[in-house]
């Protein structure tokens, strides 16, 4: 059972879950979960009702609600995919966000034991990172860990971090054609590590176990326009990655990724995933070259202002791959808009 020590940040974190069935997932998560806030945001018919077990302290959107809430704006928050879940960062009052999806499961250590994902997340988050010089001993903040010989000591005090990525036990999180020539495999290496993600380097991240300061950061968590109406699914994570990661180094801020695990329990049948990342498959090969070569200007001194100036590149360079992107760029814009007005300034 979980202790009282393990309640983290718990009138400062809220939990964002997307989804479009019951979450009775939840109950094997309650020792863990239950002192927290939940964000449900429901995919798909708003008319469905979503049963949440007893005991857990949640508020609901679903589509009819977000239509009244942002109004024409809506439009940005994409239906009939996971990235609905942005919805819930955008609504937040909290410091910090905890995303998980409705089949990730409590995993266990080598040892036997229940991980406790959200406290390890929570411990990322508070201790800095260090992007900017390599530690052979990965995380040096970690107990029994330090900065190895020749670590330079102007360095050490390292950077806020800004984004906890977490992993997955049993099913991995692979793309469509992975998955094809590899029916059967499943991660069951455990490796206990956590390193900051280097500047300069970009990484694929998974919205499935993330947790991240949302006053650091929160403004460019979008998830991008995806399922329902548009040509692109299954890369609404990865493009708040790819926008994060150049906002955290342009602003100073660190990036983790490694624990905590969870156990992933269902995977997604490859031949839909196919049809969602098709596009996409093509398209990262131009996306990918576009954010190492992607620059912010010293006037973007705010998340919000450096993911505006992103949106204008995403216009000018991308959208010579195809319209979609034209569009996608004024989502984005649409969405820092509607954030200022969910969020004004203090």
């Amino acid at each position: 059972m979980a202790t009282s020590e393990t309640h983290l940040l718990k009138d400062e974190l809220d939990i964002v879950i997307p989804t479009i069935r019951n979450l009775d997932f939840l109950e094997m998560w309650r020792p863990f979960f239950e002192p927290y806030h939940l964000i449900i945001v429901q995919d798909g018919d708003p008319s469905k009702t979503i049963k949440v077990p007893d005991g857990f302290d949640y508020e609901l959107y679903n589509r009819n609600d977000i239509n009244k809430i942002l109004g024409p704006k809506a439009s940005c928050i994409s239906f009939k995919d996971s990235a609905c879940r942005c919805f819930g960062y955008m609504v937040s009052k909290k410091k910090y966000i905890f995303t998980i999806d409705d089949d990730c499961f409590v995993a266990k250590d080598p040892s036997g034991k229940e991980i406790n994902a959200l406290a390890q997340h929570i411990k990322n988050l508070l201790c800095p990172s260090t992007p900017n010089f390599f530690n052979t001993l990965y995380d040096p903040f970690r107990e029994g860990a330090d900065f190895v010989r020749g670590y330079p000591f102007s360095l050490r005090e390292g950077v806020p971090t800004a984004v906890s990525h977490g992993l997955w036990m049993n099913i991995p999180d692979y793309d469509a054609p992975t998955q094809l020539v590899k029916p059967c495999e499943r991660n069951t290496r455990y490796v206990d590590a956590v390193l900051t993600i280097p500047k300069g380097t970009l990484f694929p991240m998974c919205g499935m176990n993330l947790a991240f300061d949302r006053d650091l950061i929160g403004a460019a968590m979008y998830f991008g326009l995806m399922g329902d109406g548009q040509p692109i699914g299954r890369y609404d994570d990865m493009w708040a990655g790819w926008c994060i990661k150049i906002i955290c180094d342009h602003l100073g801020l660190g990036v983790k990724t490694g624990l905590p695990y969870i156990w992933h329990s269902k995977a997604s049948n490859p031949f839909v995933n196919l049809k969602k990342e098709y596009h996409g498959i093509f398209w990262q090969e131009e996306i990918i070259p576009f954010f190492q070569a992607a620059t912010l200007s010293k006037d973007c001194t705010t998340v919000q202002k450096c993911y505006v100036e992103l949106s204008k590149q995403v216009r000018e360079k991308l959208g010579k791959i195809d319209p979609y992107f034209v569009k996608l760029a004024d989502a984005m814009v649409t969405w820092i808009e509607a954030w200022d007005e969910l969020n004004p300034k203090k």
